[in-house]
């Protein structure tokens, strides 16, 4: 897949997401491009939670992790609708852990979107300060992944 390509896929995924639709589907020369989503797990099997009620795990954690000083936190989201993995096979080691230092560059995890394995890269050197996503669990565009503390400039 070319980089023309690349972005006409993440288009249609930004298009899906800022419209609320579920499926758009475009074909152009012989090349055929459909994306689809469903209703988010959470709307669909999560029984109602009152207002009194402490919110879910993940959130919570989220929630702590923002409260330790977030605005100086990276924010890596994801750039598209698709499975996130931590690592390139089921039997491989994960990319990365939390606590764990990461480079400019390097690898974070990959988000399979339509039968493509898309890295994400981390944008600064730095300290992995929380994982926010489970591992083969499907994740939305823009969906939190990772919060990163970089590194201070030397």
């Amino acid at each position: 897949m070319d980089s023309e390509q690349r972005k006409d896929i993440l288009d249609l995924i930004e298009i899906l997401a800022d419209r609320q639709l579920t499926e758009i589907e475009v074909e152009r020369n012989d090349v055929r491009i459909r994306v689809r989503r469903d209703a988010p797990a959470a709307s669909r099997d999560a029984p109602p939670v009152s207002p009194s009620a402490p919110p879910p795990a993940r959130e919570a954690a989220a929630a702590e992790s923002a409260d330790a000083d977030a605005s100086q936190l990276l924010k890596v989201t994801s750039p598209m609708v698709g499975t996130f993995y931590r690592s390139p096979s089921p039997d491989a080691e994960f990319y990365v852990d939390e606590g764990g230092m990461v480079r400019k560059g390097q690898v974070l995890c990959v988000v399979e979107a339509m039968k493509l394995m898309n890295e994400i890269e981390a944008e600064t050197d730095g300290r992995v300060v929380k994982v926010l996503a489970e591992n083969g669990a499907g994740v939305e565009y823009g969906q939190l992944l990772f919060l990163i503390e970089p590194l201070p400039a030397t």
